[in-house]
């Protein structure tokens, strides 16, 4: 059986982590709650069933997190910066994912739903609340790249970078020439060292 949260009481969650509320939020917590439905899960989640993949961080985020139980922090959630309101959806459990994003022309539509509304930014957070999910969100089943076991990894193993000592959680360790390395030993991290 699904249950469904209602928009209105995940939408006050949301903007508790942020005191306010944004169109972006609320795109968030409608992908959320589309997924239930396509996946036909109960959300939000207590378990670690579904897992999400967002492409891009800040307030969208949080909105999905609120709808759905899935955090960076709880390890059912990975960033894949791209830059785009989107997000997949993956049941771990039935191997089944759902990509899920805007409809390209939310914007337009958002206009006509609420004309009078005093700015743009103000039309897309009244809109999005109330226009239909057929007309805001797309969506089609996707089949991963990658191994959701391998992403995820197993708790509690661990190894030391045979380069700069430090450790390495997760399996997330490089074999090389017969060393184990940490990713940015073996191929440059997103940081230098300052001498």
């Amino acid at each position: 059986m699904v249950i469904k949260t209602e928009l209105s009481s995940l939408l006050e969650q949301s903007a508790a982590l942020h005191r306010h509320l944004c169109p972006r939020q609320v795109l968030g917590v409608r992908m959320g709650q589309l997924a239930a439905e396509l996946l036909m899960l109960s959300l939000p989640q207590s378990d670690k069933r579904l897992f999400v993949f967002v492409e891009t961080d800040g307030c969208f985020a949080d909105g999905v997190s609120v709808a759905t139980g899935c955090w960076l922090g709880r390890r059912t959630m990975r960033l894949i910066d791209y830059g785009k309101v989107a997000a997949t959806f993956v049941d771990t459990k039935m191997n089944s994912a759902f990509r899920i994003w805007p409809n390209p022309d939310a914007r337009y539509i958002a206009e006509q739903y609420v004309p009078n509304e005093k700015s743009r930014w103000h039309k897309m957070l009244v809109a999005y609340q109330i226009i239909p999910t057929e007309l805001l969100l797309c969506w089609k089943p996707v089949t991963l790249n990658l191994s959701m076991k391998q992403l995820i990894g197993n708790a509690g193993k661990r190894v030391n970078c045979s380069l700069c000592g430090e450790e390495i959680i997760n399996q997330r360790e490089v074999l090389r020439d017969g060393m184990y390395l940490c990713a940015s030993c073996a191929d440059g991290g997103y940081y230098s060292w300052t001498e």
